[in-house]
């Protein structure tokens, strides 16, 4: 997760769309989408609680995974 960092995209032979699809998929990556999603609407503190644990296991199983 990036904090104050910047994303770089290069457009090669003026193609935008491709460039377009990269820059998303960077900001997927980083979580952005995810966060400004979330900052849409107020949540309360027993869903964000919630949603903590979740991200948390998917985290383990996910760190699981690359162990095995």
């Amino acid at each position: 997760m990036r904090e104050f960092g910047s994303l770089e995209v290069k457009v090669y032979d003026g193609d935008l769309d491709k460039a377009m699809k990269v820059l998303k998929k960077k900001l997927q990556d980083d979580g952005l989408v995810r966060r400004l999603k979330a900052k849409r609407s107020y949540e309360k503190p027993s869903e964000r609680r919630r949603r903590k644990r979740r991200e948390s296991e998917r985290r383990r199983r996910m760190n699981r995974l690359k162990e095995s």
